[in-house]
């Protein structure tokens, strides 16, 4: 959830994303890259809006890696 702060992706509420993070335990529960922005359902991004879009799904990305990495330490630790 991008900024943490219960808005989901795009401003679009809670339970609108992928099921990445804390919230969603860590399950995918999309279908995958590009159905939650609609593409091939009517709706045409402008290149700016896209570029927009990927920008922010790159910062989750980053954020989720940093999160799996954080935890690999952990364990890690624990051996």
């Amino acid at each position: 959830m991008p900024k943490r702060d219960g808005t989901g992706p795009m401003g679009q509420g809670p339970m609108t994303g992928r099921g990445l993070g804390p919230c969603g335990n860590g399950m995918r529960m999309g279908s995958g890259r590009g159905m939650g922005r609609m593409f091939g359902m009517g709706r045409r991004w402008t290149k700016t809006e896209e570029m927009s879009i990927l920008k922010e799904e790159e910062e989750m990305l980053k954020e989720e890696l940093r999160q799996v990495q954080d935890e690999l330490k952990v364990l890690n630790q624990k051996k």
